[in-house]
């Protein structure tokens, strides 16, 4: 396993804990705590495809990790009162892996694929009139021989899920009916979310305690329920199983995580920019092979928080420590750097 995988609030889920989010994943848009302009567009989107009884447009979503673009696609397809189907990219390798799900798909079914940026060039183009023409072009046969073979389909509904608009190519963004973006929860709405999980799981938690772990969760849902999950444990080991706030203090301290959300990885590459490269700027490549992590995972990982709480900047030359993050860590920042 990966060690971005054993980080306390890595946004990624690990396959250990896709059946805990699935016991709390919301069935309804009433459920669903959070995203409120996406809720009213979307059930305005839902009641009107329920009334003229066709199937929703396709969806994209997209957003960071964790923010809850597969539960979304669930719930849609549960007001729909309709099965899903949920593959990836990544696992789409030839266009017989995308023409033995789309064909066995029924009339206004769900089919969610999720990191939808990874698929390859040859199945994009079969989608194209999959989900314009609800028919699946096929090529049969070799050479001078080889003929099309178009096989009609059921009326579907695809939704894409990415963490990576910008990768996904014109021609499959224009086939999508409508785009939504899930944006940062506000701490109010997380600790939302952990009275619910709280109250599914049965844990016994101070609501002082649960705002808490909210202030410390990112403002993603995903790293609030296993940041929960973990001072469940914590509190059940330790104490008598009740969260309380000095619990919960105990459980993130031994967990690293800090007043703002930030972990020992984060604080580590923060001190990398500071001690190795007098706060910068410096530059991704540099960056990665002091820090041993890999490019894409600081771009796509750690930076985007960092960035959110103003602890460094992007500028022509490199990635740059600001003042906040020296007075975050308790160090004193040169009196010759430019700081921010």
């Amino acid at each position: 396993m990966p060690l971005e995988d054993l980080r306390p609030i890595a946004a990624d889920a690990t396959p250990e804990e896709r059946g805990f989010e699935l016991s709390l994943r919301p069935k309804t848009i009433a459920d669903f705590v959070g995203q409120t302009k996406i809720k009213e567009n979307l059930g305005i989107f839902l009641e009107a495809a329920r009334r003229r009884k066709e199937p929703i447009e396709h969806v994209l979503l997209y957003g960071n990790p964790g923010l809850g673009k597969t539960t979304l696609a669930h719930v849609i397809a549960n007001e729909m009162g309709v099965p899903i189907k949920v593959t990836s990219g990544p696992a789409l390798e030839k266009v017989g892996d995308l023409a033995a799900i789309i064909s066995s798909l029924e009339e206004g079914e769900v089919l969610f694929v999720d990191e939808i940026h990874r698929l390859n060039r040859q199945i994009e183009e079969v989608l194209y009139p999959a989900m314009e023409d609800f028919a699946l072009d096929l090529v049969v046969g070799k050479g001078p021989a080889a003929r099309t073979l178009r096989l009609n389909l059921p009326r579907f509904t695809m939704i894409g899920a990415t963490t990576r608009m910008s990768l996904i190519s014109s021609p499959l963004r224009d086939r999508f009916g409508a785009t939504f973006r899930l944006d940062f929860y506000e701490e109010p709405e997380i600790a939302d979310i952990l009275k619910r999980s709280a109250a599914i799981l049965g844990v016994k938690a101070d609501v002082e305690a649960l705002e808490r772990i909210a202030s410390r969760s990112r403002r993603t849902p995903r790293v609030a329920n296993r940041l929960l999950k973990r001072v469940r444990d914590y509190a059940e080991v330790k104490h008598s199983g009740t969260i309380s706030v000095s619990v919960a203090e105990e459980a993130l301290a031994s967990l690293e995580v800090d007043a703002l959300g930030l972990d020992a990885t984060d604080r580590r590459l923060l001190k990398v920019m500071i001690e190795r490269f007098r706060g910068g700027p410096v530059g991704l490549a540099a960056l990665s092979a002091a820090s041993a992590e890999e490019i894409d995972t600081i771009e796509d990982v750690y930076e985007p928080f960092l960035l959110r709480l103003g602890f460094i900047e992007r500028t022509p030359r490199g990635r740059l420590a600001t003042r906040i993050a020296y007075e975050h860590l308790g160090l004193t920042p040169p009196a010759t750097q430019r700081l921010v």
